[in-house]
């Protein structure tokens, strides 16, 4: 089996920085171990612009990881979380196909159950490996905000301190970085155990993609 790069994702990174180079080059990284049980990387996608070099789109989304469908498909977000994000975007008056959707890890990491492949938590030191990804994800779009989509998106920009629950929907300012706002995963919102906490989250998601709309509206 291939040797994984202990500096991570790095060495696997081209210098010719655009979304159809990236987006070959991700299926040959080696910078952790969660390559050999996926089926492929997933890299971000602007559906109104899959295909162009260099992009300026006002919001970027970065979620924790691929799921299951979007380990298949090789698409980010084309699972039950990501029609629901849709859902929540069209009722937050924010237009899905200007959004840039992405991960802050780019493979599936999963543990069998039965005949099932269920989620499991990326590691921090896995998010770290995958981190010059979404650097050079980030050079590429140039987003005005950027948002994330629940705790391990937010600790990956953030620091490992930062807590969702405290802090979401606040315009959050790093050193190099646009500005980031921090909300719930709609996956969070499909595991609640009742429909009170369901309809409370979800009422939390739009309360922030609103606010994210209004930040880009000024």
């Amino acid at each position: 089996m291939p040797a994984i790069a202990k500096e991570g994702a790095a060495p696997f990174v081209p210098e010719d920085r655009t979304l159809p180079v990236l987006r070959e080059a991700v299926q040959n990284c080696r910078g952790c171990d969660l390559f050999r049980n996926a089926t492929q990387a997933v890299l971000g996608e602007l559906e109104t612009g899959t295909g162009l070099k260099r992009l300026k789109v006002a919001m970027m989304m970065i979620g924790e990881q691929p799921g299951d469908q979007e380990d298949k498909e090789g698409r980010p977000f084309v699972g039950p979380a990501g029609k629901l994000l849709d859902k929540c975007l069209q009722e937050a008056g924010i237009d899905r196909r200007k959004v840039y959707v992405t991960n802050a890890v780019k493979h599936f990491k999963w543990e069998p159950r039965g005949k099932l492949r269920i989620h499991k938590k990326p590691s921090m030191k896995e998010v770290h490996a995958c981190r010059p990804w979404l650097e050079a994800e980030l050079e590429v779009v140039r987003p005005s905000l950027v948002v994330c989509l629940g705790a391990v998106a937010a600790q990956s920009l953030l620091g490992s301190g930062f807590k969702v629950t405290q802090s979401h929907g606040k315009v959050q300012h790093r050193e190099s970085f646009p500005p980031i706002i921090a909300t719930i995963h709609p996956s969070a919102i499909l595991r609640a155990r009742t429909p009170e906490d369901r309809d409370r989250d979800t009422n939390v998601l739009l309360d922030d993609l609103r606010r994210a709309n209004t930040f880009l509206a000024r």
